[in-house]
């Protein structure tokens, strides 16, 4: 009480006396970090009793929004607070901990002698404590420190067979491989991470199976190894979706080797959703399906529009594709090569680079559709200088691609091969045509197709027809509602 009242006369700079303030000031005051934890710990411990997992699944998101201010005197209290001082759990975690300084022991001094700590044995405790000190060592990037801890947080997970435990296990997956990513040793866990998904089939985990599958995923595509991922993909069971997340991700994997696999119409259609489905805070997982989409989208011969370019936050990371789609619009190979050249560092990075080279023919392909809507007869010579053809032979060269082009649909012309031309036919009317039809269809099968997941995705609390809602019992769940949309719209999404 005395070093309340002290503090507050420092703040105040007034001579009050010591022995009034402290009460109000203690009651006005937000509750500590540490305090926090504690919420979250009885929050676990009550859906482990109740076998709620929803409760868990809330103090993960808790967790996520104070992952920002926690340093190693409040984990360390923590830890003290969860677990039996001196036992194995206890004494391997605090290893892991960076040494804490004078000030931060003093004020973990102050904060722990408001209560005294409470021992418990739930594994859903211990877990949750290896995620919090693994959290909290990535974003101290502590890595080395990190890849111990989650090699040592999956050998004790392993050994628990827990439906409340899956929740914090899908976390720690995560995590685990995030900690390896980081160091450049993602090749070393991928047997692991086969093992544990097959663990986690066996024990009917199907939230576990959706985040290991993408973490598979995404350890075979870091290193370009696209057959072995779409041969773990089409064998893997397949359920619904237990996470937005997980399935957004597993969409854009999905999209990206689909991309590779020269499956257009398909990427397309998976990366379109996996953006659609990504939450809005995950900015840069959005800009990569989009980046993804707009190359595919090209490779397909349409053109994205502007407003996908300019959407917010996104404008300087897509710049370098809205040029590129600018000079296939045009059909300017000239100009496709510059562009290819000025950002291929950021086209190497992005990894596009060998799908950009693949545009090159679009682009020759885009610029003989204008040639062919421009010029009713043209000769092959004025072709070759037009589309800037560098080869030993342009005019042949000319005349294969207007012939394939021909046979492909994509120009409607015929070649006189006596003169050397191409002859363009008349512009028909193109409502006379299936293209219109083609494209409401198109369009109909979207909206209805997102509707029937609207409906899918709904969730209902359990006997919630059988059971008739007090007024107390609605403004309590009012509040849950509105603290658990509050803690959604402020997380970072850092799985992405």
């Amino acid at each position: 009480m005395a070093t309340a009242g002290t503090e507050d006369v420092e703040m105040k700079e007034l001579p009050a006396p010591a022995a009034a303030p402290s009460n109000s000031a203690v009651t006005s005051s937000p509750p500590s970090v540490l305090q926090n934890l504690k919420e979250i710990a009885s929050l676990i411990e009550s859906g482990a009793y109740a076998r709620e997992v929803r409760r868990i699944a809330r103090a993960i998101r808790l967790t996520m929004a104070l992952r920002r201010k926690l340093k190693t005197s409040v984990v360390s209290a923590f830890l003290n607070f969860v677990l039996t001082p001196g036992s194995e759990p206890h004494a391997r975690l605090c290893s892991y901990l960076p040494k804490e300084d004078d000030h931060e022991m003093e004020v973990d001094t102050a904060s722990s002698v408001v209560q005294a700590p409470v021992k418990h044995s739930l594994p859903e405790l211990e877990i949750y404590s290896h995620l919090l000190v693994l959290i909290f060592l990535i974003d101290q990037k502590r890595y080395s420190e990190a890849k111990a801890c989650s090699s040592a947080s999956i050998a004790r997970l392993k050994n628990v067979n827990r439906r409340t435990v899956d929740v914090l296990a899908s976390s720690l997956y995560f995590y685990y491989s995030l900690s390896y990513e980081h160091t450049g040793d993602l090749a070393e866990i991928r047997g692991n991470l086969l093992a544990l998904h097959q663990i986690a089939t066996l024990r009917h985990d199907e939230l576990g199976q959706e985040t290991l599958l993408n973490l598979l995923l995404r350890n075979y595509l870091h290193y370009n190894l696209y057959d072995q991922a779409e041969k773990l993909r089409s064998k893997a069971p397949r359920f619904e979706a237990h996470s937005n997340q997980q399935a957004s991700q597993y969409l854009f994997y999905l999209g990206k080797i689909r991309t590779i696999q020269l499956e257009y119409t398909d990427a397309k259609e998976s990366l379109h959703q996996a953006a659609r489905k990504a939450p809005v805070a995950a900015l840069g997982f959005r800009i990569q399906c989009t980046k993804w989409a707009v190359i595919v989208r090209l490779l397909l011969g349409e053109i994205p529009e502007r407003t996908v370019f300019m959407q917010k936050g996104m404008e300087k990371a897509l710049r370098p594709y809205f040029e590129l789609t600018n000079a296939v619009r045009i059909g300017d190979l000239e100009l496709f090569k510059s562009v290819a050249e000025k950002f291929s560092a950021t086209f190497s990075m992005d990894r596009t680079h060998n799908l950009i080279v693949r545009l090159r023919h679009n682009v020759i392909r885009t610029g003989l559709r204008n040639i062919s809507i421009s010029y009713s007869r043209i000769s092959l010579a004025d072709i070759a200088k037009k589309l800037r053809l560098d080869t030993e032979n342009p005019v042949a060269d000319a005349e294969s691609i207007v012939s394939k082009a021909i046979r492909d649909g994509a120009i409607d012309a015929t070649i006189d091969h006596k003169n050397g031309w191409m002859v363009s036919k008349e512009t028909g009317d193109i409502y006379s045509t299936n293209e219109p039809q083609m494209a409401f269809n198109s369009r109909i099968a979207f909206c209805l197709n997102m509707h029937n997941e609207a409906v899918r995705a709904l969730r209902f609390p359990p006997n919630s027809h059988k059971e008739k809602e007090s007024a107390e019992k609605r403004r309590e769940r009012q509040q849950q509602e509105q603290e658990l949309a509050k803690h959604i719209a402020e997380e970072d999404d850092d799985e992405f």
